[in-house]
């Protein structure tokens, strides 16, 4: 196994262990800015701290490597809404890290657009075969690409799938220089200009294939700490029930919470998803579904040149048991 990425890895994971055994007194969650979610209500409230009987510490990163280093280092125990991708390579190097939920999904932000004047839908995709279809190559877009050729039986052998970023993607759907184009974020907005999703995000989760940030922790705190990590998913099955029930009387404290005005704190997660730990244990999540999953992400990255070796099996680093 590659921990070049991480050194020490093995070393700091026994440090914790060894400081762990004393009773823990604060606990310490990384998080982002502005990127709202529904449990920050319980954030601000410190329903956390009252639930976990601890100090809930939450500090904010730029991005899901830092996250990983600092848990790495030991100064960090749970990441909130960590991307997906830096977790994968994250223990692909040695990060003794756990998945133990799913923290928000966006499939609707991450879509491959099909141009109309094509006339390509689910039900003829396979005229998908000998055209050109721009993805950013490596990452969880390219993967989910992949999947959704397989799930309407296209072979992706003989697609010409073209390296392109998302915002170049979607200058080349317009252009015509492609049919269809993949991408996340804003550029989907011009590409829906000239086309349609292949896919609806929707379509996609209910055959498994997911946009999502997940709850993570170190496999230290996990063994040390079972109780306190079940209480956190505890805290947060009930803010992401609490918002479900009514969202508008959580958008203000979010918007606080998440550095935002409450007008954009309610437009971005409007395409946020929370799944329930009903739904996160069944088979298209950590029943199953996010195991393969992150065993299609890695050989994904390792054959695009993003991440040095994927491993055999990442099923060790998903586990559903904390969850409620």
């Amino acid at each position: 196994m590659n921990i070049s990425r991480f050194a020490g890895a093995s070393m700091l994971a026994i440090g914790l262990l060894t400081g762990a055994a004393a009773a823990q007194e604060k606990v310490t969650v990384a998080y982002f800015l502005e990127w709202p979610t529904a449990n920050q209500v319980a954030q601000v409230e410190k329903a956390y701290d009252e639930a976990m009987g601890v100090e809930v510490e939450w500090r904010a990163f730029g991005n899901g490597n830092e996250m990983t280093q600092a848990m790495v280092s030991g100064d960090v125990q749970i990441a909130y809404s960590q991307g997906f991708v830096p977790f994968v390579v994250g223990v692909s190097n040695g990060a003794p890290l756990k998945m133990v939920g799913v923290a928000v999904t966006y499939s609707e932000n991450d879509l491959c657009i099909v141009r109309e004047d094509s006339g390509i839908t689910q039900e003829n995709a396979q005229e998908l075969e000998g055209k050109r279809v721009a993805t950013p190559v490596g990452n969880v877009t390219h993967y989910k690409l992949l999947r959704t050729l397989e799930h309407l039986g296209v072979d992706a052998s003989a697609v010409d799938i073209v390296q392109m970023n998302p915002a170049d993607a979607a200058v080349a759907l317009v252009r015509g220089d492609v049919v269809m184009g993949c991408a996340f974020g804003g550029p989907i907005d011009r590409m829906r200009e000239v086309g349609a999703p292949l896919m609806t995000g929707a379509e996609q989760e209910a055959v498994g294939i997911n946009t999502f940030d997940i709850i993570s922790v170190t496999e230290s705190f996990a063994e040390e700490h079972p109780d306190l990590v079940t209480k956190f998913l505890e805290v947060t099955e009930e803010a992401n029930a609490a918002f479900k029930e009514d969202p508008g009387a959580a958008y203000e404290t979010v918007a606080q919470a998440a550095g935002m005005d409450v007008a954009a704190t309610e437009a971005m997660m409007s395409k946020f998803g929370f799944p329930t730990a009903e739904e996160q244990k069944g088979e298209n999540w950590l029943g199953g579904g996010v195991q393969e999953a992150t065993k299609g992400v890695a050989d994904v990255m390792a054959e695009a040149g993003g991440l040095e070796t994927a491993l055999d099996d990442y099923s060790e680093f998903v586990d559903p048991s904390f969850l409620p």
